[in-house]
């Protein structure tokens, strides 16, 4: 039976699925900022900004597009850690 989404890898939809946590990551160490738990979180978005950082590398070899595709997941993980909306004017 023909699926939706067609012929997938299950490593690209694992890269995915690390993607999406990385970008959750992000957002949570912004929003635990001020609170007990903000060392935690910068840790866990440093952690999780060095995973998606090696996938980018190691996604290369499935294409460029792949490798673009972790490049701006990463970048924006970078953005959500460094822009403070807080102080905006």
């Amino acid at each position: 039976m023909p699926s939706a989404i067609g012929n997938v890898s299950p490593v690209l939809c694992a890269v995915g699925v690390v993607q999406v946590l990385g970008v959750i990551a992000a957002i949570w160490s912004r929003l635990v900022e001020g609170t007990p738990r903000e060392r935690i979180g910068h840790w866990l978005c440093f952690l999780a900004l060095g995973v998606v950082g090696g996938l980018s590398g190691f996604c290369l070899q499935y294409g460029p597009d792949s490798g673009a595709m972790c490049a701006v997941t990463l970048v924006l993980m970078t953005m959500i850690s460094i822009v403070d909306p807080k102080s905006a004017v």
